[in-house]
């Protein structure tokens, strides 16, 4: 996930930054967002089955829905309006990228 979303962030990186450089760094934080969010919420869940412990894992989430939708507010205000549609492309990328890995992995039962 991490190895693909980066491959896939960097061409796109460089064909966006041809409208608007804010709106590529944009797009770059978003990827990088979405990956450390994944890792985030996969240990989050580890810790969650582990622990049985629902408020380390409610105050996490919170906490990271406020840095990282705090984020692209502020790279919006320096760049175009749709420099924020392409933070959420990166930010979700990590996730697509997933699902589309999970989707072909065997299953077990």
């Amino acid at each position: 996930m991490v190895a693909g979303s980066l491959v896939a962030a960097v061409p796109l990186g460089l064909l966006v930054a041809i409208g608007s450089r804010v709106a590529a760094i944009a797009l770059v934080a978003g990827v990088l967002c979405g990956i450390l969010n994944a890792l985030l919420s996969m240990r989050s869940s580890e810790h969650l089955v582990d622990h049985r412990s629902t408020l380390i894992f409610v105050l996490s989430s919170v906490l990271r829905v406020f840095v990282f939708g705090i984020l692209p507010v502020g790279l919006v205000l320096r760049g175009p309006w749709w420099a924020l549609g392409t933070y959420f492309i990166g930010f979700f990328a990590p996730l697509a990228i997933f699902a589309a890995v999970a989707a072909r992995a065997p299953r077990l039962n």
